[in-house]
Protein backbone atom coordinates (compact mmCIF):
# COMPACT_ATOMS: atom_id res chain seq x y z
CA UNK A 1 0.00 0.00 0.00
CA UNK A 2 2.73 2.29 1.11
CA UNK A 3 4.98 1.48 -2.72
CA UNK A 4 1.58 2.35 -3.92
CA UNK A 5 1.09 5.85 -2.52
CA UNK A 6 4.76 6.57 -3.13
CA UNK A 7 4.08 5.76 -6.54
CA UNK A 8 0.79 7.79 -6.98
CA UNK A 9 2.21 10.41 -5.26
CA UNK A 10 5.59 10.58 -7.77
CA UNK A 11 3.11 10.55 -10.75
CA UNK A 12 1.25 13.51 -9.29
CA UNK A 13 4.07 15.64 -8.35
CA UNK A 14 5.29 15.25 -11.96
CA UNK A 15 1.67 16.09 -13.96
CA UNK A 16 1.44 19.37 -11.19
CA UNK A 17 5.31 19.50 -12.36
CA UNK A 18 4.63 19.78 -15.92
CA UNK A 19 1.84 21.96 -16.33
CA UNK A 20 3.27 24.18 -13.93
CA UNK A 21 6.98 24.72 -16.48
CA UNK A 22 4.07 24.69 -19.51
CA UNK A 23 2.61 27.86 -17.84
CA UNK A 24 5.92 29.68 -16.63
CA UNK A 25 7.11 28.74 -20.43
CA UNK A 26 4.26 30.57 -22.08
CA UNK A 27 4.97 34.07 -19.42
CA UNK A 28 7.98 33.95 -21.72
CA UNK A 29 6.21 35.63 -23.99
CA UNK A 30 5.32 38.98 -21.52
CA UNK A 31 9.00 39.50 -20.68
CA UNK A 32 10.05 40.43 -24.56
CA UNK A 33 9.47 43.22 -26.86
CA UNK A 34 6.05 43.11 -29.16
CA UNK A 35 6.91 41.29 -32.13
CA UNK A 36 7.41 43.75 -34.87
CA UNK A 37 8.48 40.78 -37.36
CA UNK A 38 7.14 37.73 -37.88
CA UNK A 39 10.83 35.97 -37.64
CA UNK A 40 10.17 37.23 -33.94
CA UNK A 41 7.50 34.67 -33.14
CA UNK A 42 10.44 31.98 -34.26
CA UNK A 43 12.54 33.33 -31.64
CA UNK A 44 9.91 33.88 -29.03
CA UNK A 45 8.86 30.30 -29.30
CA UNK A 46 12.60 28.76 -28.76
CA UNK A 47 12.71 31.48 -25.47
CA UNK A 48 9.48 29.82 -24.28
CA UNK A 49 10.91 26.49 -25.16
CA UNK A 50 13.88 26.86 -23.02
CA UNK A 51 12.00 28.90 -20.63
CA UNK A 52 9.83 25.49 -19.87
CA UNK A 53 12.64 22.88 -19.68
CA UNK A 54 14.68 25.32 -17.71
CA UNK A 55 11.15 25.20 -15.39
CA UNK A 56 11.02 21.94 -15.55
CA UNK A 57 14.65 21.32 -14.55
CA UNK A 58 14.96 23.90 -11.74
CA UNK A 59 11.06 23.21 -10.01
CA UNK A 60 11.96 19.09 -10.59
CA UNK A 61 15.38 19.87 -8.58
CA UNK A 62 14.23 21.89 -5.50
CA UNK A 63 10.97 19.43 -5.20
CA UNK A 64 13.01 16.64 -5.23
CA UNK A 65 15.51 18.21 -2.53
CA UNK A 66 12.51 20.01 -0.22
CA UNK A 67 10.97 16.09 0.04
CA UNK A 68 14.12 14.37 1.21
CA UNK A 69 14.81 17.73 3.88
CA UNK A 70 11.26 17.68 5.16
CA UNK A 71 10.36 13.31 5.13
CA UNK A 72 13.77 11.70 4.84
CA UNK A 73 16.15 14.17 7.50
CA UNK A 74 17.56 12.26 10.64
CA UNK A 75 16.21 12.22 13.70
CA UNK A 76 17.24 14.31 16.28
CA UNK A 77 20.76 13.94 17.87
CA UNK A 78 21.06 11.15 15.87
CA UNK A 79 24.89 10.87 14.67
CA UNK A 80 25.37 7.24 13.15
CA UNK A 81 26.62 7.02 9.38
CA UNK A 82 23.88 6.64 6.87
CA UNK A 83 24.17 2.89 4.85
CA UNK A 84 27.21 1.98 2.94
CA UNK A 85 25.93 2.72 -0.07
CA UNK A 86 28.86 2.52 -3.01
CA UNK A 87 26.92 3.50 -6.31
CA UNK A 88 24.22 2.64 -8.41
CA UNK A 89 25.06 1.99 -12.15
CA UNK A 90 21.22 2.58 -13.64
CA UNK A 91 21.26 5.82 -12.01
CA UNK A 92 24.45 6.99 -13.00
CA UNK A 93 23.30 5.48 -16.58
CA UNK A 94 20.00 7.92 -16.40
CA UNK A 95 21.22 11.10 -15.18
CA UNK A 96 24.23 11.09 -17.78
CA UNK A 97 22.18 9.96 -20.85
CA UNK A 98 19.06 12.47 -20.13
CA UNK A 99 21.03 15.62 -19.97
CA UNK A 100 22.58 14.40 -22.91
CA UNK A 101 19.93 13.85 -24.97
CA UNK A 102 18.74 17.33 -23.63
CA UNK A 103 21.38 19.12 -25.23
CA UNK A 104 20.64 17.53 -28.48
CA UNK A 105 17.16 18.29 -28.48
CA UNK A 106 17.90 22.24 -27.79
CA UNK A 107 20.59 22.13 -30.20
CA UNK A 108 18.13 20.91 -32.93
CA UNK A 109 15.53 23.01 -32.17
CA UNK A 110 17.80 26.21 -31.80
CA UNK A 111 19.48 24.88 -35.56
CA UNK A 112 16.23 24.92 -37.18
CA UNK A 113 15.36 28.10 -36.04
CA UNK A 114 18.17 29.17 -37.04
CA UNK A 115 17.75 27.79 -40.56
CA UNK A 116 14.21 29.12 -40.72
CA UNK A 117 15.25 32.80 -40.00
CA UNK A 118 18.18 32.37 -42.97
CA UNK A 119 20.52 34.65 -40.64
CA UNK A 120 23.54 34.44 -42.69
CA UNK A 121 27.24 35.77 -41.02
CA UNK A 122 30.93 35.60 -41.88
CA UNK A 123 30.51 31.53 -42.86
CA UNK A 124 28.52 32.38 -45.68
CA UNK A 125 31.97 34.07 -47.07
CA UNK A 126 33.99 31.61 -46.77
CA UNK A 127 32.38 28.90 -48.99
CA UNK A 128 32.75 25.99 -46.86
CA UNK A 129 31.15 22.65 -48.12
CA UNK A 130 28.44 21.49 -46.71
CA UNK A 131 29.48 17.93 -45.69
CA UNK A 132 25.62 16.92 -44.72
CA UNK A 133 24.25 18.10 -47.75
CA UNK A 134 21.43 19.75 -46.19
CA UNK A 135 19.77 22.58 -47.88
CA UNK A 136 18.83 26.01 -45.74
CA UNK A 137 15.57 26.76 -45.48
CA UNK A 138 16.08 30.11 -46.53
CA UNK A 139 17.45 28.82 -49.45
CA UNK A 140 14.66 27.32 -50.57
CA UNK A 141 13.41 29.12 -54.07
CA UNK A 142 10.73 32.14 -53.66
CA UNK A 143 8.41 32.92 -56.66
CA UNK A 144 9.16 36.33 -58.16
CA UNK A 145 5.77 37.31 -58.92
CA UNK A 146 4.29 37.09 -55.59
CA UNK A 147 7.40 38.16 -53.75
CA UNK A 148 7.17 41.42 -53.85
CA UNK A 149 10.86 43.03 -52.33
CA UNK A 150 11.56 46.04 -50.97
CA UNK A 151 15.11 46.48 -51.35
CA UNK A 152 17.19 48.95 -49.26
CA UNK A 153 20.98 49.84 -48.59
CA UNK A 154 22.46 50.10 -45.54
CA UNK A 155 26.31 51.12 -44.55
CA UNK A 156 26.98 51.43 -41.06
CA UNK A 157 29.92 53.61 -40.51
CA UNK A 158 31.73 54.84 -37.57
CA UNK A 159 29.06 56.06 -35.98
CA UNK A 160 26.12 56.24 -38.11
CA UNK A 161 23.71 54.15 -39.90
CA UNK A 162 23.02 55.54 -43.66
CA UNK A 163 20.11 54.22 -45.23
CA UNK A 164 19.25 54.17 -48.92
CA UNK A 165 16.30 53.17 -50.89
CA UNK A 166 16.81 53.12 -54.66
CA UNK A 167 13.56 53.46 -55.56
CA UNK A 168 13.15 57.23 -55.08
CA UNK A 169 17.05 57.71 -54.44
CA UNK A 170 16.56 58.45 -50.91
CA UNK A 171 18.69 58.47 -48.02
CA UNK A 172 17.80 59.33 -44.32
CA UNK A 173 19.63 58.04 -40.75
CA UNK A 174 16.26 56.73 -40.24
CA UNK A 175 14.89 53.49 -41.26
CA UNK A 176 11.42 53.32 -42.56
CA UNK A 177 9.62 49.98 -43.48
CA UNK A 178 6.65 48.78 -45.20
CA UNK A 179 4.09 46.84 -43.04
CA UNK A 180 3.63 43.05 -43.66
CA UNK A 181 5.97 43.44 -47.44
CA UNK A 182 9.08 41.84 -46.90
CA UNK A 183 12.32 43.65 -46.36
CA UNK A 184 15.47 42.97 -47.89
CA UNK A 185 19.05 44.79 -47.07
CA UNK A 186 22.34 44.91 -49.08
CA UNK A 187 24.34 45.89 -45.70
CA UNK A 188 27.53 47.18 -45.62
CA UNK A 189 30.62 47.97 -43.16
CA UNK A 190 32.83 51.29 -44.05
CA UNK A 191 34.98 50.64 -41.69
CA UNK A 192 34.51 48.00 -38.48
CA UNK A 193 33.22 45.35 -37.64
CA UNK A 194 28.99 46.58 -36.42
CA UNK A 195 26.08 44.63 -35.61
CA UNK A 196 22.70 45.19 -37.20
CA UNK A 197 20.18 44.50 -33.78
CA UNK A 198 16.81 45.55 -33.81
CA UNK A 199 15.10 43.81 -30.13
CA UNK A 200 11.84 43.95 -31.44
CA UNK A 201 12.23 41.99 -34.54
CA UNK A 202 14.47 39.77 -32.55
CA UNK A 203 17.15 39.93 -35.87
CA UNK A 204 20.70 40.42 -35.32
CA UNK A 205 23.06 40.28 -38.04
CA UNK A 206 26.73 40.98 -38.18
CA UNK A 207 28.35 43.61 -40.84
CA UNK A 208 31.66 42.79 -42.05
CA UNK A 209 33.81 45.05 -43.71
CA UNK A 210 34.98 44.81 -47.30
CA UNK A 211 31.60 42.28 -48.14
CA UNK A 212 28.09 42.89 -48.85
CA UNK A 213 25.32 40.77 -46.76
CA UNK A 214 21.79 40.40 -47.84
CA UNK A 215 19.73 40.00 -45.06
CA UNK A 216 15.71 39.62 -45.69
CA UNK A 217 12.88 39.61 -42.69
CA UNK A 218 9.10 40.82 -42.65
CA UNK A 219 7.86 43.58 -40.31
CA UNK A 220 4.24 43.33 -39.30
CA UNK A 221 3.63 45.87 -36.56
CA UNK A 222 3.41 49.55 -37.27
CA UNK A 223 5.38 51.51 -34.49
CA UNK A 224 8.59 52.89 -33.63
CA UNK A 225 11.64 50.66 -33.12
CA UNK A 226 15.09 51.31 -31.95
CA UNK A 227 18.47 49.85 -34.24
CA UNK A 228 21.28 49.38 -32.18
CA UNK A 229 24.89 48.43 -32.85
CA UNK A 230 25.40 44.89 -31.40
CA UNK A 231 29.11 45.22 -31.53
CA UNK A 232 31.55 47.14 -30.22
CA UNK A 233 32.72 49.55 -32.92
CA UNK A 234 34.86 52.30 -31.00
CA UNK A 235 34.51 54.92 -28.38
CA UNK A 236 31.66 56.29 -29.55
CA UNK A 237 29.24 52.90 -30.35
CA UNK A 238 27.18 53.47 -27.67
CA UNK A 239 25.82 56.52 -29.86
CA UNK A 240 25.24 54.46 -32.93
CA UNK A 241 21.38 54.28 -32.84
CA UNK A 242 18.88 55.20 -35.04
CA UNK A 243 14.95 54.87 -35.34
CA UNK A 244 12.93 52.39 -37.21
CA UNK A 245 9.75 53.33 -38.61
CA UNK A 246 7.27 50.64 -39.52
CA UNK A 247 3.68 52.21 -41.20
CA UNK A 248 1.31 51.25 -44.21
CA UNK A 249 2.59 50.82 -47.23
CA UNK A 250 0.75 53.73 -48.12
CA UNK A 251 2.33 55.89 -45.52
CA UNK A 252 5.74 54.63 -46.53
CA UNK A 253 5.32 55.67 -50.58
CA UNK A 254 4.14 59.31 -48.74
CA UNK A 255 7.11 59.22 -46.83
CA UNK A 256 9.24 58.30 -49.77
CA UNK A 257 7.71 60.73 -52.06
CA UNK A 258 8.02 63.80 -49.77
CA UNK A 259 11.98 62.23 -48.59
CA UNK A 260 12.51 63.09 -52.55
CA UNK A 261 11.66 66.52 -52.60
CA UNK A 262 14.12 67.43 -50.14
CA UNK A 263 17.69 68.45 -50.88
CA UNK A 264 20.67 66.56 -49.16
CA UNK A 265 21.93 68.20 -45.78
CA UNK A 266 24.22 66.76 -43.48
CA UNK A 267 22.79 64.75 -40.37
CA UNK A 268 22.72 65.19 -36.77
CA UNK A 269 25.47 62.90 -35.98
CA UNK A 270 25.76 62.59 -31.62
CA UNK A 271 29.47 61.14 -32.61
CA UNK A 272 30.64 64.35 -34.07
CA UNK A 273 29.34 66.34 -31.71
CA UNK A 274 30.95 64.69 -28.52
CA UNK A 275 33.79 64.21 -30.57
CA UNK A 276 34.53 67.86 -31.29
CA UNK A 277 33.47 68.87 -27.46
CA UNK A 278 36.30 66.20 -26.19
CA UNK A 279 38.31 68.09 -28.71
CA UNK A 280 37.74 71.23 -27.55
CA UNK A 281 38.52 70.60 -23.53
CA UNK A 282 42.28 72.07 -22.15
CA UNK A 283 42.63 68.62 -20.36
CA UNK A 284 42.82 65.82 -22.50
CA UNK A 285 42.87 62.43 -21.75
CA UNK A 286 46.20 61.60 -22.80
CA UNK A 287 44.99 58.44 -25.25
CA UNK A 288 44.25 58.52 -29.07
CA UNK A 289 40.42 58.49 -30.31
CA UNK A 290 39.81 57.54 -33.71
CA UNK A 291 37.93 60.78 -35.46
CA UNK A 292 33.91 59.67 -36.45
CA UNK A 293 33.77 59.51 -39.88
CA UNK A 294 32.22 62.51 -41.52
CA UNK A 295 28.29 63.17 -41.04
CA UNK A 296 26.02 61.38 -43.99
CA UNK A 297 24.44 63.39 -46.28
CA UNK A 298 21.00 63.04 -45.86
CA UNK A 299 17.45 64.00 -47.90
CA UNK A 300 15.39 63.86 -44.26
Amino acid sequence: MQKILRIFTLITGAIALTFTSIWIGKQAYFWLPPQAAAESVLIDDLISFLVTLGAFIFLGVTATVMYSVIFHRAIKDDYSDGPPIEGNITLEVVWTVIPVLLVFWIANYSYQTYEKMGIQGPMEHVHLPNPMGIESAYAAPKDAATEQLEKIDVLAKQWAWVFHYPEKNVTSTELHLPSDRRISLAMQSEDVLHGFYIPAFRLKQDIIPNQTINFEFTPIRPGKYRLTDSQYSGTYFATMQADVIVESPEDYQKWLTKAATHKQAIAKNQAASEYAQASNQSIKPGWATVAPATPPLVNL
